[in-house]
């Protein structure tokens, strides 16, 4: 291990992860499962169940994204782009039926986006081994190598950031323009600090705690991103592209 402390952290994520396409039967059912072990056992949102997948009504128009260890024996953590129907592109993304009554249609109007443009990032979920311990979350401003944990226990300050770039990156190979998602207010305040320029469009609902509707441009987020930051970016576009090239091969 390096004594720099500052690490690059597209050079960390790699060493540690890989984030990629879940493309495959195999892998799909590895997002379920993480879903069902944060959403089910963890949190108590969805009931607990016998196959241990945790699955809804979007599924089927959904692209997942995946993060596992570097070697691939454990699983870290998954993100999913909710993509219009295609057999009735006028059925609503989650977000417009959950905050319907709190979106400011002055800002954006869904219902009047063109279809094919828009997707919404939902059912992020890191697994609890892979978060950062209690007390550690104001310690961001340096990154050091002991961030990243060892390979045993290996953990990362940005999974979340890493799961909305794979998922703003497979959103752009879809021709995606804006994405919606419903956010913590503070992980939008912690996504401001390093660049991410998450929109608000609306007022809070309850869903599973406080959530803020909420878009991003996706031509516009690797350009507003610190230069702290672009490393990982560009690791993660890395990762995605080739997990969609060897599914391709």
């Amino acid at each position: 291990m390096s004594d720099n402390p500052r690490l690059n952290l597209g050079d960390g994520y790699k060493q540690y992860f890989e984030i990629a396409p879940a493309l495959d039967t195999a892998r799909i059912n590895d997002v379920f499962f993480i879903r069902h072990d944060v959403y089910a056992r963890e949190l108590g949102f969805e009931p607990v169940r016998e196959d241990q997948r945790e699955t809804d009504k979007y599924d089927y128009r959904s692209q997942h994204c995946l993060v596992r260890s570097a070697d691939g024996t454990r699983l870290a953590g998954c993100a999913r782009l909710v993509l219009a129907d295609p057999a009735d592109p006028d059925a609503p993304l989650p977000f417009e039926v959950t905050c319907k009554n709190t979106l400011d249609r002055s800002i954006i109007d869904p219902a009047l986006q063109p279809r094919g443009r828009i997707a919404e990032v939902s059912r992020l979920a890191v697994m609890s081994e892979f978060r950062r311990r209690k007390g550690e979350q104001q310690t961001e401003a340096v990154i050091s190598e002991q961030d990243f944990g060892d390979q045993k226990q290996p953990r990362f300050p940005y999974l979340p950031v890493s799961l909305y770039m794979g998922a703003v990156l497979m959103a752009k190979r879809q021709g995606i323009e804006t994405l919606f998602t419903l956010t913590e207010p503070r992980l939008a305040e912690h996504f401001a600090k390093l660049g991410v320029n998450i929109i608000p469009i609306g007022g809070p609902v309850e869903h599973r705690g406080q959530r803020v509707p909420s878009m991003l441009l996706v031509n516009e987020v690797y350009q507003g991103l610190r230069l702290m930051i672009q490393p990982l970016w560009h690791t993660i576009n890395e990762q995605i592209n080739a997990g969609y090239a060897k599914s391709a091969g």
